[in-house]
């Protein structure tokens, strides 16, 4: 696989002819079956009644009959979540509050209490199946200290992987610097944050009267690699270089925009950057990504080439998207065996420890 040691500097075309000459040749899922890949999936979302009383449960879609069954699988940690995970190959799920969960609450006394039951709630759902489910903890960010302590209850206590947070919280992005408590105790655990699309802080004037682009479709993926980017320029991965935020999504665009990232911030300070000054050594250095809800060869090809095989990961987005679909997708990627093992589950295990 030593086309995969020089892959940032192959581009898409070349990275898959070398992988046909190596035998890196795509099968059908159907082939594939009998020996489908282990897989450790680290989008998938559960939610609990009282954020359905709440508010806080987004609806992507305006099919009532949908809703409802997304809805329905939800709030399932049992046979319906365990044959969807069994029918694309899952061994573990790490769950998560499906967004806009804590994020989403106005009253930070709320929040800090609606985050310590959702955990409490999803560590009993995991003790219950340890071999099936992990977790990400909710934090609330309406109060960073708080969200601090929780955090380090939920990994020391609860045995949570890392956190996942769903977008800003009462307008207020992750570069705050009132978040710096949050960040510097995420470093010193040592621990990754998923970065998750939530509720936008507004309503842009670009989406207006287009109901097509918001949430999912379009609002979701600007906003949180606007989000991503943020997080960048503000100096944060300085601060703390050991930080690892993951991004689902095939990286929310990102991967594939990042040499005129570079090059246009080169164009507005005015000068060279040296490489450890460009936004892409940070992305690459500080991120990686999932492929959640997306099920395409091309934009996988194009990650891997521009990441690397270490910094990509399976997911789904379960239940916004099918498991067996997104299985069955990264069964038939054209990609050697030993590249689909670390997309499905070696680099799951290695960033979150399992």
């Amino acid at each position: 696989m030593s086309f995969l040691r020089q892959v940032h500097g192959i581009d898409r075309r070349s990275l898959i002819k070398v992988g046909v000459a190596a035998g890196l040749t795509a099968l059908t899922p159907a082939v594939r079956a009998a020996a489908s890949t282990p897989k450790i999936a680290l989008e998938e979302h559960f939610s609990m009644p009282v954020f359905e009383q709440r508010g806080l449960v987004a609806r992507p879609t305006s099919n009532d009959a949908i809703f409802a069954d997304i809805e329905r699988r939800l709030t399932d940690f049992g046979d319906v979540r365990l044959a969807a995970m069994d029918s694309g190959g899952i061994e573990m799920s790490v769950l998560s509050l499906t967004t806009p969960g804590v994020q989403g609450e106005k009253d930070t006394a709320t929040a800090v209490r609606l985050a310590r039951e959702a955990n409490d709630f999803l560590a009993r759902e995991v003790q219950k199946r340890p071999r099936r489910y992990g977790g990400f903890a909710a934090v609330p960010m309406q109060d960073p200290q708080a969200a601090a302590d929780e955090l380090q209850r939920a990994i020391k206590d609860l045995g949570f992987r890392g956190a996942l947070i769903n977008g800003q919280t009462n307008g207020h992005y992750l570069d705050d610097s009132r978040f710096l408590p949050f960040w510097e105790r995420v470093q010193d655990l040592d621990v990754p944050v998923y970065l998750h699309p939530g509720d936008l802080a507004d309503s842009p004037a670009m989406f207006a009267g287009r109901p097509q682009l918001e949430g999912p479709v379009w609002a979701w993926t600007a906003d949180t690699g606007a989000h991503a980017l943020r997080l960048i320029f503000s100096g944060l991965f300085t601060r703390y270089p050991r930080l690892k935020v993951i991004l689902g999504h095939m990286g929310e665009t990102l991967p594939f925009l990042l040499w005129r990232i570079d090059n246009r911030f080169e164009l507005e300070v005015g000068r060279k950057l040296a490489p450890e000054e460009k936004p892409s050594f940070f992305f690459r250095r500080n991120f990686v990504i999932t492929t959640s809800g997306v099920c395409d060869n091309n934009p996988l090809i194009d990650a891997l080439a521009a990441l690397g095989a270490d910094n990509v990961m399976f997911s789904v987005d379960y239940p916004y998207q099918e498991s067996k679909q997104a299985g069955d997708f990264i069964e038939a990627a054209p990609i050697g065996e030993g590249v689909r093992t670390r997309i499905c589950n070696g680099n799951a295990r290695r960033i979150l420890k399992l």
